[in-house]
């Protein structure tokens, strides 16, 4: 998730665990265990596909975050008084704050290196976008209002409602997943795809207009469906990949590493002898937001390169008109 949704749910964790005369302090602190995860984003990696793949590992995996938080525990117990006067309730927040982060991430299409170092793909249970104002603003709004009067009686009533309201927010997304999985299953089933493999995702800043991805021998397919105006099986159109390059180029360490990082939810195409990957998870067709030049034709086979991020070709104003009215019109 987005900066400001990760430090609000940091500093709303950490203020509604703790006593009330040390509110303030712990959301400063809440806010800031919010964020650090993210801070890998100023790791360089060494290339544009290991930036793009390394994001969200070590800094996000359970099994780094769960031991950090109790070392951080207890310095800051031998060391700040606050936290000597409340040891238990102290652990609670800074435990919570730091993992609840990558939690938040995994609802994500992108996914998080949840069992990093262990060799699974990231995890992405792809039931949110990445900033979503309905998430965000309970959190925010407690927030403010507990900053406000971090003593008054009902500050933390106010803090534990925007967590309830997010949390149930999650839950709806759940609910509208699987509503949009059970109508791309039928969909699929009388096109004879009942196995083949499936990504869901919201569109942008909501979760009642759904993308759906379907794999193909030859490409792919991708349709709407919107649970307010569609009535019926979702309406897919197919696309065309080079499947062929891709399986063949799969000997370059790029092409291998983004299909285990998007777990083969991928548009492969082969322009000027180079091979250009498309991550179909995050975009919609023909706009992708992660697009790469990872390999050149060689003699007989592909060969490695410096990898490269393509420019942005996503015309964000008329992406976001065409889902909004996409969300209340099946045309």
């Amino acid at each position: 998730m987005d900066s400001v949704t990760q430090i609000a749910l940091g500093a709303t964790i950490a203020g509604a665990f703790v006593p009330a005369g040390h509110r303030r302090r712990a959301m400063a602190l809440g806010a800031a265990l919010g964020t650090l995860p993210d801070l890998d984003v100023f790791i360089d990696f060494g290339g544009a596909v290991e930036n793009y793949t390394y994001h969200r590992g070590f800094s996000h995996s359970l099994f780094v975050l769960a031991p950090f938080a109790v070392v951080l525990w207890l310095l800051l117990r031998r060391w700040w008084a606050p936290v000597r006067a409340a040891p238990g309730r102290w652990f609670a927040a800074i435990f919570v704050a730091l993992v609840t982060h990558p939690l938040l991430d995994a609802h994500t299409a992108y996914g998080t290196q949840l069992w990093w170092p262990l060799g699974s793909p990231p995890v992405s249970w792809s039931t949110l976008f990445i900033i979503d104002p309905l998430y965000t603003l309970p959190l925010v709004i407690g927030g403010l209002v507990a900053l406000g009067k971090p003593r008054a009686p009902r500050a933390g009533a106010w803090l534990m409602a925007g967590l309830l309201i997010s949390s149930g927010y999650i839950g709806w997304s759940w609910a509208a997943r699987s509503a949009v999985e059970g109508n791309a299953r039928t969909a699929l089933a009388q096109r004879g795809l009942e196995n083949a493999p499936v990504f869901l995702v919201p569109t942008p800043f909501n979760t009642l207009l759904w993308r759906v991805v379907v794999m193909t021998p030859d490409g792919y397919l991708e349709g709407l469906d919107s649970l307010v105006a569609d009535d019926g099986p979702i309406r897919f159109r197919q696309y065309t990949s080079d499947v062929q390059a891709l399986e063949e180029a799969s000997t370059v360490w790029a092409v291998r590493r983004l299909r285990w990082f998007a777990r083969d939810f991928l548009r492969a195409r082969v322009e000027d002898e180079t091979l250009f990957i498309a991550d179909l998870r995050m975009g919609q067709e023909p706009y992708y937001v992660f697009r790469y030049a990872v390999a050149r034709k060689g003699n007989p086979h592909w060969q490695e390169m410096e990898t490269r991020l393509l420019p942005d070709n996503i015309d964000t104003r008329r992406a976001l008109e065409t889902v909004w009215r996409r969300i209340w019109s099946a045309e």
